[in-house]
């Protein structure tokens, strides 16, 4: 009877520690559902409630910033998840391919962006760390930053090509074009459309445009709206464009934009990329002559790498500057030391037109007066010596005709580019959404 009795104590006390172990597990596990879980999957990654509500603090700052009322969370949580998508999709191409970011190109970087904020490193950390967040983060944070940037440079721009014939009939028909002598600053909502979308899909994306066209009809704010179902990658800043000449915008967009006048939205318009509303602000001619004033400058460029340092680059250019002020030769130095494509032609650059250049050379330059030289200047190619030669008073509207329609016709078919990449990219891509789950 004892060794019974034994057995059944032991018995209920196993049983006992395993149910206490089981009902352990089961708080365990609650708590880290209520702590986290997955709202999507891409691939073979997953999002996480942490990650969406981290983004959605910050995008509710960014709206209270610039005095846009916010959205409702929950559409504005869809948003955010589309937004965490895309991003993700993208770094996860970008890994598959070997796009890179070593730290030692992040670390320039973060030394830039504390340079900009007139911030030591030392500062810049402790304000960042100050506003709530990790250094460690804000440096992937960067990193992914880049490698995005970087990303649609390869697959993108670099693949844009604009031939001299597109150039021509642009000039061309720009005068008779509709809106082209014209600029149109904008707000925009942009619902994608998957290629290749079945009529339920279209139909779906169709009635989400409808929802925002009506929200606006109800005088909701535009922005506001904009940040509740654009697909955009401006919809967090309300969905803004600012001013682009007729010629920089999509055909569709400006024969709407020149049926309303300023305070007004389109209707829904229908493109390959899916479904447009827009919001004309404000809008201006261009007869007027572009009279800006012109520098024509040469410069000596010393680029930093992982053998030269900041230093090493600011002391080699004021060494250089030490023989110009004894009497030496700029054309020849430059041709010398200068790592700039110019660097055969003595440093020329030729004459400059204000936005020519990035910056930091602009407020150099523009400082100096013809015959000067500047003091070693930091850019984000390396650091520059200057020298002002001469400045005059130009007419640019018709020197810069091809070269301003060049840029435009890029930058058009730049942007639908891209947006049409993104959209293969998405399509090709295994997504599951679980924000719905509970």
């Amino acid at each position: 009877m004892i060794i019974n009795r034994s057995a059944n104590l032991f018995t209920l006390l196993v049983a006992l520690l395993i149910g206490s172990t089981s009902a352990m597990a089961r708080a365990d596990e609650a708590k880290i559902q209520l702590v986290d879980r997955i709202v999507a999957v891409i691939n073979s990654e997953v999002i996480t409630q942490h990650e969406l509500g981290e983004r959605l603090k910050i995008a509710m700052q960014q709206l209270s910033r610039r005095n846009i009322p916010l959205p409702p969370r929950e559409i504005l949580e869809k948003q955010l998840l589309e937004r965490l998508i895309t991003e993700r999709l993208q770094l996860q191409f970008a890994k598959e391919t070997g796009l890179r970011v070593d730290d030692t190109q992040l670390d320039k970087a973060m030394q830039r962006i504390a340079e900009q904020n007139k911030l030591s490193m030392e500062d810049f950390r402790a304000a960042i760390e100050r506003d709530g967040s990790s250094y460690a983060r804000f440096r992937e944070e960067i990193r992914n930053e880049i490698i995005l940037v970087r990303l649609r440079e390869r697959e993108v721009d670099n693949k844009t090509i604009v031939t001299d014939s597109e150039v021509d009939n642009f000039i061309n028909t720009r005068t008779t074009q509709l809106g082209g002598e014209e600029e149109f600053n904008l707000e925009h909502i942009l619902v994608r459309v998957p290629e290749q979308a079945s009529p339920e899909q279209v139909q779906e994306k169709r009635a989400r445009a409808e929802q925002a066209l009506s929200a606006i009809k109800n005088n909701t704010n535009f922005a506001q709206v904009a940040a509740s179902y654009s697909d955009a990658a401006d919809a967090m800043q309300g969905g803004q464009i600012g001013w682009r000449t007729g010629n920089r915008l999509p055909a569709l967009y400006v024969e709407a934009l020149t049926k309303l006048h300023p305070g007004e939205h389109s209707a829904i318009l229908r493109s390959p990329n899916g479904f447009h509303i827009l919001k004309l602000i404000e809008r201006r001619g261009k007869d007027t002559p572009l009279i800006v004033q012109q520098t024509h400058a040469r410069h000596i460029l010393v680029k930093t790498n992982e053998t030269v340092s900041e230093t090493d680059a600011k002391q080699r250019l004021a060494q250089i500057r030490e023989r110009l002020d004894n009497g030496g030769n700029f054309a020849e130095l430059a041709r010398q030391y200068s790592e700039d494509g110019s660097a055969t032609k003595g440093g020329d650059v030729g004459w400059l037109s204000p936005g020519d250049t990035v910056p930091e050379f602009e407020r150099a330059m523009d400082a100096l007066q013809p015959g000067q030289f500047s003091q070693p200047v930091h850019t984000p190619f390396g650091w520059h010596m200057i020298e002002v030669l001469e400045r005059r008073q130009e007419d640019v509207g018709r020197e810069r005709q091809r070269l301003t329609a060049r840029k435009e016709l890029r930058e058009r078919k730049s942007d639908e580019g891209f947006e049409d990449w993104l959209r293969q990219l998405r399509d090709r891509t295994y997504v599951e959404i679980r924000l719905e789950e509970k």
